[in-house]
């Protein structure tokens, strides 16, 4: 395999990129990576630093301290590691979602995941998703796809899978914080979300699952 070979996946926040990318792999063999989760593992560091999320330099200096490690088990499933504890749920914490646009913004921080996401891609048959896979970090990848749904629809998804884990937030508060977080993804000065010229356009809304990853797949053999 080579660089080629790998599938980029980008999309706003709740869009269901991580669902999607997962079955893509495990269906092609491929590895995930979720670059979303190195972003909130970056932010979980600041929190438990007791960084202010306004201190730019505090952020980078807790960003370059953190001890990030990334595994993916034959399962597919995806572990993240922060100085050898596994964070894979803490990460997903409300308290963490609501920092981690605002810690991805950080150039310097930008460049040093996407440094560490680039190596991960080398040897090819990656699934990898995020905001900037298709623009900056694998922007040769063989396939790239934009997914997208509407915010009414990615707030009530969020919703769903934060009661499950027994936190229940209203729908006009989760609507907003999806709102705000795609105007601060959308107008970052680097690397903002924004389809790829070449990526596919994909809107999810009122799709399943499966239907998403049959139009991926379908792409991989065209």
């Amino acid at each position: 395999m080579d660089l080629n070979s790998n599938i980029a996946i980008d999309g706003p926040a709740g869009a269901g990129k991580s669902t999607v990318a997962k079955l893509v792999a495990r269906k092609l063999g491929y590895t995930y990576i979720d670059t979303g989760a190195m972003y909130r593992a970056v932010a979980l560091q600041a929190l438990n630093d007791g960084v202010s999320l306004n201190d730019v330099s505090g952020l980078v200096r807790s960003a370059k301290d953190a001890v990030l490690n990334i595994k993916t088990n034959p399962g597919g499933k995806m572990r993240v590691f922060l100085h050898g504890e596994d964070v894979t749920e803490q990460i997903r914490a409300p308290e963490v979602s609501r920092a981690v646009s605002l810690v991805a913004k950080i150039p310097e921080i930008r460049k040093q995941l996407i440094t560490m996401q680039k190596t991960m891609a080398l040897k090819g048959g990656v699934v990898m998703e995020g905001r900037d896979i298709g623009t900056a970090v694998l922007p040769e990848a063989k396939v790239k796809v934009f997914l997208y749904a509407t915010p009414k629809e990615r707030a009530k998804r969020r919703r769903e899978e934060l009661a499950q884990q027994g936190c229940f937030v209203g729908s006009s508060e989760m609507e907003a914080e999806i709102s705000e977080r795609d105007r601060i993804d959308s107008s970052r000065k680097i690397n903002p979300l924004v389809q790829a010229p070449d990526a596919a356009f994909i809107d999810c809304s009122f799709l399943t699952v499966e239907q998403v990853v049959n139009i991926i797949l379908e792409k991989v053999r065209q």
